[in-house]
């Protein structure tokens, strides 16, 4: 049995992973569940999966639920230092961590620091601390398996060859709800239109990521660091389908692709199995179906986040920091109506542009960084 810990459990990939484990026939167990305001939910999952202990990182949230109907066996640790107690328990096994944005950073931190083996959904935390993260993994024994569905797929194409052999990473992209919309019609965004993905069922902050393709940005910049590949070993298609998750090519030519139908409980279950393979709740192909799969190159006038994706990935050092702050910064001013939605990636180069760049910072200096890059945008967004 695998005892597992889940940093955000009440978004939607906590939620695809209770569901996979649930479905494991003990062979995963759920050990321990966090959240930082969903308190009403995350005492349903806690009831129904009876993890030792459960985490609430808003003290507030915590102080306004009543958890008396929780039995005594469950402990309620309250505060964001819980956390890291709760990763580096001798009990846990994996770690899956699925906190979005920056916050995500300290548990994936903490967990590659005692050793444990990480499933990663929280792309930030290769954004931002990049080859750190990398580093510590290495040095402390850990493992950083990817949950993403696109990294997920290259993880799993890769085993088709020796990383020497390998010329390129495609990673794919629905292109969202605005890939044939012009740069005019872009400009016309509502929070709405941005929240209706043609796919994937995600959170607001990602949807809107999908949107601009800033998503694909930062999941360039993740594979940079998670497959130690070169900034020109990376590139992206536009597929709209989501059923090839990406694919790996190969020097002779050779390209091995994932495809799947577009449901997260694939990905996070390969991570939680690996290296083995079982039986599982995903979608499955119908094959009694006929299907076509297109493929086009993205245009990178109209979806600019992308070349600021390839850019910082070239770059490496205080960059991504940077570029992930920003962008939080900024979907978080659209969707409270005080930024248009053409105006998000803009407000990302600009703030990029004005930094100071380190090529070799520390964790301290990313964090501070992450916390300017805040306020230069809300001061671009007041301006």
């Amino acid at each position: 049995m695998t005892n597992v810990a889940i940093l955000g459990s009440t978004g939607s990939i906590g939620i695809s992973t209770l569901e996979v484990i649930a479905a494991s026939a003990g062979r995963l167990r759920a050990v321990a569940l966090s959240a930082h305001t969903s308190t009403g939910l995350l005492q349903e999952q806690a009831l129904a999966a009876r993890p030792r202990r459960i985490i609430v990182t808003n003290p507030e949230a915590a102080a306004r639920h009543d958890w008396s109907s929780l039995p005594e066996v469950i402990e309620v640790l309250v505060g964001p230092e819980a956390v890291s107690r709760m990763v580096t328990d001798d009990e846990v096994d994996l770690v899956v961590s699925a906190i979005v944005g920056s916050a995500g950073l300290q548990g994936t931190w903490a967990a590659l620091e005692a050793g444990k083996t990480v499933a990663l959904a929280n792309k930030e935390s290769l954004v931002m601390g990049g080859p750190l993260v990398t580093e510590l993994a290495r040095q402390n024994g850990a493992r950083l398996l990817p949950v993403d569905s696109e990294h997920s797929a290259v993880f799993q194409a890769l085993q088709a060859g020796h990383r020497d052999e390998v010329k390129r990473v495609v990673l794919t992209a629905s292109g969202g709800p605005f890939r044939t919309f012009s740069s005019q019609q872009m400009a016309e965004v509502a929070v709405a239109d941005a929240l209706d993905h043609p796919t994937w069922d995600m959170g607001p902050k990602i949807t809107v990521d999908s949107a601009t393709m800033m998503n694909k940005a930062l999941e360039l910049i993740e594979a940079r660091w998670l497959f130690d590949l070169e900034p020109e070993q990376l590139s992206v298609m536009i597929h709209p389908q989501s059923i090839v998750h990406s694919m790996v090519e190969f020097v002779d030519g050779s390209v091995i692709a994932q495809l799947s139908p577009p449901d997260m409980k694939l990905p996070i279950q390969y991570a939680l199995c690996w290296p083995e393979r079982c039986e599982g709740v995903a979608e499955k192909f119908d094959w009694s179906q006929a299907r076509h799969l297109d493929f086009e190159p993205p245009d990178f006038e109209r979806f600019g986040a992308l070349a600021l994706g390839l850019e910082v990935a070239r770059r490496g050092g205080t960059a991504g920091a940077v570029l992930n702050a920003a962008n939080e910064a900024a979907v978080a001013a659209f969707l409270a109506e005080e930024l248009r939605f053409h105006e998000i990636v803009p407000a990302c180069r600009a703030v990029l542009e004005q930094h100071h760049f380190d090529p070799n910072p520390t964790l301290d200096q990313l964090i501070e960084l992450d916390r300017w890059a805040r306020r230069e945008v809300s001061r671009w967004v007041c301006a």
